[in-house]
């Protein structure tokens, strides 16, 4: 544990999802690319299902047996881990000048920051862009991220900025993918994240379901509704549920169309250029649903957690329209490559190092 010189603190569960845990190992798989191997990169995780994510990823984890969102609680471990001797401050003051700790969580405190930094430098995804934290670096890869709120809340403490969506981290898999539009609607992709317990995908299927057109529906390895879906799929026709799925560009690339969450599956798609529909589900994703829908990118149907019924409404009528008009489909395709360029990944695993 000692060794590792790369530290990320990230959790994905049936509750935040695994969109925490997925953008960080992105930005690892480009950071193991350029330092040519793995070893020196440790994930945290507050419990056994995350680690196995990662696991599965070929990275090393630690489970720290701990409430992800309390982690002030965790502290007395991170001194364990990375402390020697008695005292254990020499192995500390030399930790804090070679390790890099990124940190993916909403749960995070300044007083805990304070104390991993003894640590390492700590670079911090933060998708609010609301608090000042006590950080060397902060990421906020979104695209209605203002890098002016950013001076304003850091002014000159030495912070490291990497603002903007020309950090956005997307795996290797959705760069240069050849995409080309279809006349008429014949798949559909619907996905919610990894979590999803609440079986949002199947109210959204279930509310622009027609015969004539195929429904692919993502469930995530974290999704307690599964089987569920599963029965759906043997009830009706044209629909097809897909599990665990590791070539997610591939699945999207045969999609004519998309109605997904608010998280970076949205870039995911809007890097290949499928025609979206995204809507929030929870507080984070409210603002990047309302850039994506004032900006005319491309469609935005609301809050889901706020107003369910006006949403799937919302919904409805927007994949009518995006249904039946090449045109609209072909304007927000081009929207959408216009927002992002691939290469964030790589952009923030030189930060690191």
């Amino acid at each position: 544990m000692r060794n590792a010189k790369y530290i990320v603190r990230a959790d994905g569960n049936a509750v935040i999802g695994a969109g925490h845990l997925m953008r960080c190992l992105t930005i690892m798989e480009a950071l193991a690319l350029l330092l040519g191997g793995r070893d020196t990169i440790l994930f945290l995780c507050a419990d056994a299902s995350s680690a196995q994510l990662v696991q599965k990823k070929g990275f090393q984890a630690q489970v720290l047996h701990t409430d992800y969102q309390d982690m002030e609680s965790e502290l007395p471990l991170w001194k364990e881990l990375f402390e020697t001797g008695k005292e254990g401050h020499p192995e500390k003051e030399a930790g804090r000048s070679r390790r890099r700790i990124l940190v993916d969580s909403y749960y995070v405190t300044k007083a805990y920051l304070t104390e991993i930094r003894s640590y390492g430098k700590v670079f911090l995804l933060d998708d609010l862009q609301e608090k000042k934290f006590p950080a060397d670096a902060v990421i906020n890869y979104n695209a209605f991220a203002d890098t002016e709120i950013y001076r304003k809340l850091y002014g000159f403490c030495g912070t490291q900025l990497y603002i903007g969506s020309s950090f956005v981290p997307l795996r290797s898999q959705f760069q240069q993918v050849n995409y080309s539009l279809s006349e008429k609607v014949k798949n559909v992709l619907i996905t919610t994240g990894g979590g999803d317990r609440d079986n949002i995908a199947g109210r959204i299927l279930n509310r622009i379901y027609r015969e004539d057109v195929c429904f692919h529906l993502v469930v995530g390895s974290l999704s307690p509704n599964y089987q569920e879906l599963k029965e759906l799929e043997k009830r009706k026709k044209g629909i097809v549920i897909h599990h665990d799925v590791q070539n997610m560009a591939e699945l999207m690339k045969s999609c004519d169309a998309a109605v997904t969450a608010g998280g970076s599956t949205v870039y995911e798609l809007a890097a290949i250029g499928v025609p979206l529909i995204c809507f929030s589900y929870a507080k984070n994703q409210e603002a990047l649903v309302n850039y994506i829908g004032t900006h005319e990118i491309a469609g935005s149907a609301g809050a889901f957690h706020e107003n369910e019924e006006r949403t799937l409404e919302r919904l409805e009528e927007l994949f009518s329209l995006l249904n039946s008009s090449f045109s609209l489909r072909e304007q927000w395709s081009g929207n959408e490559r216009k927002m992002i360029d691939c290469r964030g990944a790589l952009r923030l695993a030189e930060a690191l190092i």
